[in-house]
């Protein structure tokens, strides 16, 4: 059936339907409504005037088809299980109207917490226990529910969260499967996200990077695929985010490694890597291979590994991201200097240490982040206003010595032209000439033991027209942090 003859059939029987359901009262029950396009293709086939005492329910995992279907005020937000809710429907699933032992009732709500109140995960575990009288085996799936779920030969889960996945574009698809380099039940801050996918590329808009970014989180929280897990103190904006596990599981396999023993060069190593998604089969056995295919590193937890990463590090020379959170360190790795294609940079060091001039090789750095006590200066060297493609630089207090001055009208040329974020500046850099280079910041953060009663050089931030957060941490023998923020 070609596509014309197609459609003349779904037009007469569009009509068809519409012309038996006019001056009847009908209640219409529509499951499970895709997109605005399904939607409105499929309300054209009922009758424009409205039937007295007639209905029409659909449900939809899509907030944007509810709002398309122009039921704002008639919509209704299914909310998360609570405990006794779960329990009893748990219960229900797995024991019917079968006795059950003090013990199963305990490590059962305990199943039926770790499901975190959604009602496909209860029913699906209580369905594959139901079988399963052991009480060993009700222990075993307590100490992890998510890979009791993975493992189901029926892939119930899966297969309901796939039909989900499977309507999202390829970028969003992209960006719901970074989630799973996240260790389990983890709440992800909305800027790390942000950050990590315009250093992997999955971002187009140059001129708006964050603001695409967001658009994207936004649609995956819409489709009920990634939950929002605090918002700012306004409520306007979302500060962190959570995942559907099952889904991200069994869909990143292929493209991520948790490495152990099998990697000759990092023995020891407990971090993930993401992977070129480029490549049919990951080589294991060939470390050199894997190595060249890794694009991202994130620690997580561990301890004392950079000792035996620093000296590796070369071998990574297509790496994109690089964060070592929970590495401790007490001087710059040099060795990072040689991965030119780095764009996402998170440092950790338990002294002061300096930041080497050659830092501007790595000029694809988008965001650079050092962390460590909050009681010491770190000296920029001048050259990092070379990079070019900075947009992110975060350090416990930095400042920048003699910025050469720099006009109104070439500002925009110069380096810092694209920083959006900044902290924490020392006063003493707020000159005229330095603010002037930075005229697209929209967070910017102040760290200071004293403030001059005259407001200088602070009454510089006059000219930064598109700032909306602005931090101040004023120190006396300690750390009290101030936020005020504009819009």
């Amino acid at each position: 059936m070609d596509d014309t003859v197609k459609t003349e059939v779904e037009a007469e029987l569009a009509d068809m339907l519409q012309k038996s359901l006019k001056r009847k009262r009908y209640l219409i029950v529509l499951d499970d409504i895709w997109s605005c396009e399904v939607w409105d293709g499929v309300s054209r086939c009922f009758p424009t005037d409205e039937n007295a005492g007639s209905r029409i329910l659909l449900t939809t995992r899509n907030n944007e088809v509810a709002r398309n279907a122009g039921t704002k005020n008639l919509s209704m937000q299914m909310n998360f299980m609570d405990q006794d809710e779960s329990w009893n429907l748990f219960k229900s699933a797995a024991f019917s109207n079968e006795a059950f032992s003090s013990l199963f009732e305990t490590i059962g709500k305990q199943i039926a917490e770790k499901c975190h109140g959604l009602p496909l995960t209860i029913v699906v575990v209580a369905g594959l226990l139901k079988s399963k009288r052991a009480i060993e085996d009700w222990g075993s799936v307590a100490k992890d529910v998510t890979s009791f779920i993975t493992n189901d030969p029926d892939e119930q889960c899966s297969h309901v969260l796939g039909l989900s996945y499977n309507h999202l574009t390829s970028d969003l698809k992209t960006c719901l499967l970074h989630f799973g380099i996240f260790p389990e039940d983890s709440e992800v801050p909305a800027k790390r996200l942000v950050r990590s996918w315009m250093a992997e590329g999955f971002l187009k808009l140059e001129n708006d990077l964050e603001g695409e970014a967001e658009k994207f989180l936004q649609e995956l929280v819409d489709r009920c695929l990634v939950l929002v897990c605090k918002k700012s103190l306004d409520g306007t904006k979302n500060r962190s985010y959570s995942e559907r596990r099952y889904l991200t599981m069994q869909k990143m396999q292929p493209f991520k490694r948790v490495t152990g023993d099998k990697i000759d060069y990092c023995p020891h190593g407990l971090y993930r890597a993401l992977l070129t998604p480029v490549h049919h089969q990951l080589r294991d056995h060939d470390n050199n291979d894997l190595m060249k295919r890794t694009r991202s590193i994130f620690s997580f937890h561990v301890k004392d590994l950079f000792f035996v990463l620093k000296s590796e590090l070369i071998h990574f020379k297509l790496l994109k991201v690089l964060e070592l959170r929970n590495i401790d360190m007490d001087h710059f790795p040099v060795q990072i200097l040689s991965l030119i294609w780095l764009r996402y940079l998170l440092l950790h060091f338990r002294k002061k240490v300096d930041i080497p001039p050659e830092i501007c090789r790595l000029w694809n750095l988008q965001t650079f982040i050092v962390q460590g006590p909050s009681l010491w200066k770190i000296t920029f060297p001048e050259e990092i206003l070379g990079l070019m493609q900075l947009r992110h630089l975060e350090l416990p207090e930095f400042y920048l010595p003699n910025p050469p001055s720099v006009s109104a009208d070439k500002g925009s040329h110069m380096g810092f032209s694209n920083i959006q974020t900044i902290s924490y500046l020392s006063p003493c850099c707020c000159t005229k000439e330095f603010i002037m280079r930075i005229q697209k910041v929209k967070e910017l953060g102040i760290s200071a033991y004293q403030i001059a009663s005259d407001g200088l050089p602070l009454n510089n931030l006059v000219h930064l027209q598109q700032l909306e957060t602005l931090s101040l941490s004023y120190r006396i023998g300690g750390f009290w942090p101030a936020r005020r923020s504009r819009s």
